[in-house]
């Protein structure tokens, strides 16, 4: 996944979406290209935490939103790429997203078994949870004896 989402950099610098603007492109596409450089960097900060500590489910999430975002991205980014620089530059933006696809369904399937596992922990340490409080709620109750002490004399 990171060594796909690498391989954008080079074509990114490449796209110069100022240029465009001559031939009549909005000016959103100046301002999707930086969000996209972002959310690429952001991408690679993300699955650098998941492969130091895989079962952590917010870092699971995070890096499977952001690959989300990124494809969305260089979808809509790849159309103004092939309509005002280079369509072929635009097909390799479309083709690097969609070898992420598997990465994508792969990063998905492994965050439903990692939430799976982590609801089957809760159900055993609530199942045990359950069984201390019942056998503590069968013991009868410690009574504490209270030590009468005879009320003090007074001195006369």
């Amino acid at each position: 996944m990171v060594a796909n989402a690498n391989r954008l950099d080079p074509i990114l610098a490449q796209l110069h979406p100022e240029a465009w603007k001559e031939a009549g492109a909005p000016d959103a596409y100046v301002q999707q290209l930086q969000s996209t450089r972002r959310a690429l960097q952001f991408l690679q900060v993300s699955a650098d935490r998941l492969s130091k500590d895989p079962n952590r489910v917010t870092y699971a999430m995070d890096t499977y939103f952001r690959l989300q975002t990124m494809e969305q991205m260089l979808g809509s980014l790849a159309t103004g790429v092939r309509r005002y620089q280079n369509p072929a530059i635009g097909d390799l933006l479309s083709g690097i997203a969609n070898e992420n696809a598997a990465n994508r369904e792969f990063l998905e399937q492994y965050l439903k078994d990692l939430a799976a596992v982590r609801e089957a922990e809760i159900q055993i340490a609530d199942a045990e949870a359950q069984r201390c409080r019942g056998i503590l709620s069968k013991q009868p109750p410690v009574i504490q004896k209270r030590s009468v002490t005879p009320p003090k004399q007074e001195k006369q």
